[in-house]
C-alpha cells in the first residue's frame, strides 16, 4: 500500500461517530428534561410526592423494558436500523408526552420513551464500538458517554429557557424531536457496521466499508479476523454467567451498578430543581437556572475523567470520587439538619455541595462502572454479561428515583442523604475491596486469572 494512503479515514470516522453519537445527547435529554418539567407539572395536576415519583421514573420502566429486548431487536434488525427505529420512537414520545392531556396519558408516553433509552443505551456504544478502528475506539465509545452529558446539560437550558412560557412543561417534552429528527435523518446516510454485515454473509458490503474507513489496511485480513472474533463472540449463556469461577466478575458487575445507583446519581439528576427549592429557592425558574450548573460540571468533570482513567488508573479515580460525593451528600444532610441556623445560606451551599457531589460522580462512578463491565467479562460471555449489568443498572436507577421523595418524608430531607451517604461509605469499601485495577491489563490476563481463581481485587495481577 503506497505510503500517500492514510490507513484510517479519521474525517469520515469521526463524522460517523459525532452522528451516532447523537444518540447519547438524545439520551440525555429525555433523562434531564423531567427535571425542570416537574415542578410545573405538580402544579398543573396537583401531583403528590408519590404522583411524582412515579411520573419521574415511568420512563426506567420503558428502559428496563427496552434493555432487555435491546440485544436481540438490535442483532436482528441490524445497529444502523434499530438506532434509526429509536429516533423515531423518541420522537413519537415527545410528542406524545407534549401533547398528553392527563396524567396516565403523560405516564404512558415516559414509557414509550423509556423503551427508546433502554435500546439506545446497548445500540449507540455497539455501533461506535464495531464502526471505530482499534486504536480509537476508547475515545469514540467515549463519545457517547460524553454526549450523554450533553444532553443532560442542554435538557437543564432547555428547562430554563422554556421556564417563562406559556404551557412550559410542554415545549419541554416536545422540544426533544428536533435532536430525535437529527439523530434519524443523520443515521440513514451512514453505513451498516462490517461486524453486522459480515455475520449476515454480506462480505462485499462489509469489505466495501472497510475500505471507505481504513482505506490504508488490507480489508481482507481485517474481515477475515473480524469473522474469527465472531466465532468466538457471543456464544455465551446467562447459564454459563452463573458457572463458578465467573461468580467474581458478577459479583464487580452488578455490584458496582449497585454503587453507582444507590448513591443518589439520579436523585441529582432528575430532581434538582426539586433539592433547590427545598433548599430556599423561591422560584421554580431561579431553581432550574441553578441546575444548568450542575449540568455544566458533569460535562467537564467527563471530560477529566477520559483524560485521566488511562493515566492514574481506576481504583484511585473511584476512591477519590466516592470520598467526594460522600463528604457532599454528609454536608448536604447537615445543611437540611440544621436548616433553621443556616438560614439563607442553606441555598447556596447546596449550590455548592451538588456540584461538587457531580463533579465527584463524572469523575469516577460515572464513566468508569461503564469502562468496567466491558473489560472484566471474558469475550465469550462479554455480551450477555454486559447486557445484565445494563440491565441491573436500570432496576437500581428505578428503585432509587421511585423512593426519593418518599424517603425524604419518612426519613427527613436531611435524613435521605444520609441514607445516601452511609451506601457511599460502603461503595469506597467495595471498591477497595473488590474491584480490580484495570489499567493497561490485556483481556486475556483478567480471563486467565478468573479460571485460576484469583481473588476478585487481584485479577490481573499474575
Amino acid at each position: 500500500m503506497p505510503d500517500s494512503v492514510p490507513r484510517i479515514n479519521k474525517r469520515l470516522v469521526f463524522m460517523i461517530a459525532g452522528v451516532a453519537a447523537s444518540g447519547g445527547l438524545l439520551f440525555g435529554f429525555d433523562t434531564g428534561v423531567i427535571s425542570g418539567a416537574l415542578l410545573f407539572l405538580k402544579k398543573d395536576f396537583a401531583l403528590t410526592p408519590h404522583a411524582q415519583e412515579w411520573l419521574v421514573s415511568a420512563v426506567l420502566l420503558g428502559c428496563i423494558a427496552g434493555a432487555a429486548l435491546s440485544g436481540r431487536l438490535v442483532d436482528v434488525l441490524g445497529r444502523k436500523a434499530a438506532i434509526i427505529g429509536t429516533a423515531c420512537v423518541f420522537a413519537a414520545g415527545s410528542i406524545w408526552t407534549g401533547t398528553a392531556g392527563s396524567v396516565p396519558m403523560l405516564t404512558a408516553g415516559r414509557v414509550v420513551i423509556g423503551l427508546a433509552i433502554g435500546v439506545a443505551s446497548y445500540a449507540v456504544p455497539l455501533y461506535l464500538s464495531e464502526i471505530a478502528p482499534p486504536e480509537n475506539r476508547g475515545a469514540l465509545v467515549s463519545m457517547n458517554q460524553l454526549l450523554i452529558t450533553v444532553g443532560i446539560v442542554v435538557s437543564y437550558a432547555v428547562d430554563d429557557a422554556c421556564a417563562s412560557l406559556d404551557h412550559t412543561w410542554r415545549w419541554m417534552f416536545l422540544i426533544g424531536v428536533l435532536p430525535a429528527l437529527t439523530l434519524g435523518v443523520g443515521m440513514a446516510f451512514l453505513p451498516r457496521t462490517p461486524q453486522w454485515l459480515a455475520g449476515r454473509g454480506r462480505r462485499d458490503e462489509a469489505m466495501t466499508i472497510l475500505h471507505r474507513l481504513m482505506p490504508g489496511i488490507d480489508a481482507r485480513a481485517e474481515l477475515d479476523a473480524i469473522e474469527q472474533n465472531r466465532a468466538r463472540e457471543g456464544t455465551g449463556t446467562l447459564k454459563d454467567l452463573a458457572a463458578p469461577w465467573l461468580r467474581p466478575a458478577l459479583f464487580i458487575g452488578v455490584g458496582i451498578m449497585f454503587v453507582q445507583q444507590a448513591t443518589g446519581i439520579n436523585t441529582v439528576i432528575y430532581y434538582t430543581p426539586t433539592i433547590f427549592e427545598m433548599a430556599g429557592f423561591g422560584s421554580a425558574t431561579s431553581a432550574i437556572t441553578a441546575t444548568v450548573g450542575v449540568g455544566l460540571v458533569n460535562v467537564l468533570m467527563t471530560l477529566v475523567s477520559i483524560r485521566l482513567v488511562d493515566r492514574l488508573g481506576r481504583k484511585p479515580l473511584l476512591s477519590a470520587g466516592l470520598i467526594g460525593m460522600t463528604l457532599s451528600l454528609a454536608g448536604l444532610a447537615l445543611g437540611f439538619q440544621f436548616e433553621a441556623a443556616v438560614g439563607p445560606t442553606l441555598k447556596w451551599l447546596t449550590v455548592g455541595l451538588l456540584f461538587t457531589y457531580i463533579g465527584a460522580f463524572a469523575v469516577s462512578l460515572g464513566p468508569i462502572a461503564w469502562l468496567l463491565i466491558a473489560e472484566i467479562y471474558p469475550l465469550h460471555i462479554r455480551g450477555v454479561a454486559m447486557s445484565l449489568a445494563t440491565l441491573s443498572n436500570w432496576v437500581f436507577n428505578f428503585i432509587i428515583s421511585v423512593t426519593f421523595l418518599s424517603l425524604t418524608e419518612s426519613l427527613g430531607k436531611a435524613g435521605a442523604f444520609w441514607l445516601y451517604a452511609v451506601v457511599g461509605v460502603i461503595g469506597w469499601f467495595f471498591c477497595r475491596m473488590y474491584v480490580p485495577e484495570t489499567r493497561g491489563v490485556p483481556l486475556e490476563t483478567i480471563e486467565h486469572d478468573l479460571r485460576a481463581g484469583v481473588r476478585a481485587r487481584e485479577l490481573g495481577r499474575s
